[in-house]
């Protein structure tokens, strides 16, 4: 499997300003999912973004997925929900979203994690962070080892996420990554989102 790319969004963006930007960083390449990620933000907040920003994900073939928030995305009917360790448990996230839409699960560096979301019936998991970040605190590190053995003997996707950008993506290819899961290193890349996110599909392409 090719890997391919999965944005997550700014900490803070206003809506409809975002979605011209999204528009043009979508336009670019292929890219898998969008996940929403406000991690200060009302639910009102949080709906007016995907009431904007989930038709133009889903216009472009990628899935939207909120972050954290099961109740919300299946309310909203998002494609999928991404829950961390210390969000809502991997059942209550599947009851909430049914059996067929995305809900991913937080590893970090941890088999044990990885196993239970996975036998549980994650549709992915993600271990990281594998770079230093500045989109959130880092407070747990994974090693490339790990996402090389998960990707060559288990089924279950895997993502990799941390500090990912363009330069330094090169080993989590080779090492199988399913998807990268990459923030500033799109919306911040010097040649502007769109451009990160051809530069992305290139490397891609090539591995």
């Amino acid at each position: 499997m090719t890997t391919r790319l999965y944005l997550i969004t700014p900490p803070t963006l206003e809506p409809r300003a975002f979605a011209e930007e999204l528009k043009r960083a979508l336009g670019a390449g292929d890219v898998a999912c969008l996940q929403l990620r406000l991690k200060d933000a009302s639910d009102e907040e949080i709906a007016r973004a995907t009431e904007t920003l989930m038709p133009v994900a889903q216009k472009h073939d990628t899935a939207f997925i909120l972050n954290d928030r099961p109740d919300l995305a299946a309310k909203l009917g998002c494609d999928g929900v991404h829950v961390g360790q210390s969000d809502a448990r991997y059942a209550e996230a599947r009851a909430a979203m049914g059996p067929d839409r995305i809900v991913g699960v937080t590893c970090h560096g941890s088999r044990d994690l990885a196993f239970e979301a996975g036998e549980a019936g994650a549709d992915y998991v993600a271990f990281g962070s594998f770079f230093p970040t500045t989109t959130k605190e880092v407070q747990f590190r994974a090693d490339i080892d790990l996402l090389a053995w998960w990707a060559k003997t288990m089924t279950v996707p895997v993502v990799a996420i941390g500090g990912i950008t363009v330069e330094n993506c090169a080993p989590l290819i080779e090492a199988g990554a399913d998807f990268l899961a990459v923030s500033s290193g799109v919306w911040n890349h010097d040649g502007g989102p769109a451009a990160a996110v051809r530069a992305f599909n290139a490397l891609f392409a090539g591995s």
